[in-house]
């Protein structure tokens, strides 16, 4: 077991440095979301002036959800790190090692949630820090940034685990990153992140319930911007369905045995 805890420290400082020292990566991942907050959220509240969110407020509604957006673009492109290590040949060179295929995946997988995890919760101290942003904490300060943290860390979790089940079974990066683009839109669009559901049409509302990433959004929203639980999942539902659905996702993703034929 300690020489499995070695090789999965190893790998995440691995993984950590590298995205260190990629300062396009860091800063694109940062940027994207705060040119929203400032251009989509400011433009709707001011231009369509929505019914349907709080006070007209869309920038406040959007905070939660461009936080789910950084977690969930960071931490599955995260993933095809595993494309460089197989084109490099450091793939090899780590299944020759004594670890097992398992911990080399676990090892890989930790380095997806871990830069996931980083951005998503620098989006949401920015979302905190910014007074242009009006939070409601019904839970309370404290207790609201737990939420919101294991809510990200979950999340993360779960989207490190689809991601490494698609990379190991997808020849190309070029064919993950199309993969990735065709699955994860729609997932956003369709979790909450950007206009409330509750009064959608029937059909929208059940592909939202469908949807792994509506109950981060949920949560998110819940632990930080809503003021009541109305028109939400609720901690009850939110919370065991995030923790079964990441446990599921991340051991799928660890447990993929398909990545040795992408060693060719």
């Amino acid at each position: 077991m300690s020489g499995a805890l070695l090789a999965w420290g190893a790998l995440l400082r691995r993984d950590l440095r590298e995205f260190s020292r990629s300062r396009s990566q860091l800063g694109s991942s940062l940027l994207l979301p705060l040119m929203l907050l400032a251009i989509l959220g400011t433009g709707v509240s001011s231009g369509l002036d929505p019914q349907k969110v709080r006070d007209s407020d869309y920038t406040s509604y959007l905070a939660p959800g461009l936080i789910a957006m950084t977690a969930l673009f960071s931490s599955t492109f995260a993933g095809a790190s595993f494309y460089q290590d197989r084109d490099s040949g450091i793939l090899k060179v780590l299944l020759t090692s004594p670890h097992s295929q398992r911990s080399i995946m676990f090892g890989k997988a930790l380095g997806s949630v871990a830069i996931g995890s980083i951005q998503a919760t620098i989006v949401l101290l920015l979302a905190i820090a910014l007074p242009t942003i009006d939070l409601q904490w019904q839970y309370g300060v404290a207790q609201g940034v737990l939420l919101a943290v294991g809510a990200v860390l979950l999340m993360n979790v779960m989207l490190a685990g689809i991601a490494q089940a698609f990379a190991s079974r997808i020849a190309t990066m070029h064919g993950f990153h199309l993969l990735m683009n065709l699955v994860l839109f729609p997932l956003l669009f369709f979790s909450g992140a950007f206009f409330p559901l509750v009064d959608l049409p029937w059909w929208l509302r059940l592909l939202g319930a469908v949807n792994p990433v509506t109950y981060p959004v949920d949560l998110l929203h819940l632990a930080i911007y809503a003021e009541s639980g109305s028109g939400y999942y609720g901690l009850a539902i939110d919370l065991p369905v995030l923790a079964v659905l990441a446990v599921l996702m991340f051991a799928l993703g660890v447990r993929s045995g398909a990545f040795r034929r992408n060693l060719r």
